[in-house]
């Protein structure tokens, strides 16, 4: 059985200070209700060290949210997934929305980062999803195949074990718009079937893939019990430990 992994995205928020305290508020708030799901938090590269030495000992994950396509070299403002890896992470988001469309990261960025997560011995989360118009034209699921089959083939030794899927459908991220749970289930099972045509049925039943658009305590548990939806890689809601530790409930409820 897939555990559910609950991620929170914490984006360009929290500096050291205020992202130990919020780290201190979610380790015990966990510790006064444990999870049964795999939990994650991942915060901008300089509250990384702050954050982590909050976590010690819990059951909390840390990741980051990005990382360079190098592993080294004259590559000024950049962070390696080695350097990440000594910072105690263990997990990495790759391609998200706003690195696709804000900065320009393609398809070839995201191979590299991800080998290179892999070769740090880390755990990549690629991410992908559709744009509003792209859903209103009913191309949804021609772009999430685009957009998995672009990557995954490349990569030098993706497994269940070190790759996690999160679907973000863009016009929901942000927004207050939600996919309704039937919708994000019918992506979720398309994702696990083109896995399985890449990589496999055995390691596409094993993969989790998490849904990454405006996940909410008051819709967590209902997205959370559909059959493909392993979990959710959550923005707003996980800056504020009482609804992260709401939708960390809901995945517990399932």
């Amino acid at each position: 059985m897939r555990r559910i992994l609950v991620a929170g995205n914490w984006k360009l928020n929290k500096g050291p200070r205020h992202a130990a305290d919020l780290a201190h508020d979610l380790v015990a708030g966990l510790i006064a209700a444990p999870a049964e799901a795999e939990v994650l938090v991942c915060p901008p590269f300089v509250s990384l060290p702050a954050v982590y030495r909050e976590l010690s000992g819990s059951q909390v994950r840390l990741g980051a949210q990005n990382c360079a396509a190098a592993a080294a070299g004259a590559y000024t403002g950049e962070v390696s997934a080695e350097m990440l890896a000594e910072t105690g992470a263990e997990y990495v988001i790759v391609a998200h929305s706003e690195r696709r469309s804000i900065f320009g990261e393609v398809d070839d960025d995201f191979v590299r980062k991800i080998d290179l997560v892999h070769a740090a011995g880390m755990s990549a989360i690629f991410c992908y999803g559709e744009q509003l118009a792209e859903r209103k034209s009913g191309s949804a699921q021609a772009v999430v195949r685009r957009q998995i089959e672009s990557v995954l083939p490349r990569l030098a030794g993706p497994t269940a074990a070190n790759l996690v899927l999160a679907y973000e459908p863009v016009w929901a991220i942000g927004t207050g718009e939600t996919a309704t749970p039937e919708q994000a289930q019918e992506i979720h099972a398309l994702s696990r079937g083109i896995v399985g045509e890449i990589l496999g049925p055995d390691v596409a039943d094993a993969m989790r893939i998490l849904y990454g658009g405006s996940m909410k305590p008051g819709n967590a548990g209902d997205l959370l019990g559909r059959a493909d939806i392993d979990g959710g890689l959550v923005g707003g809601a996980s800056l504020d430990a009482a609804d992260f530790m709401g939708i960390i409930s809901g995945a517990a409820a399932v």
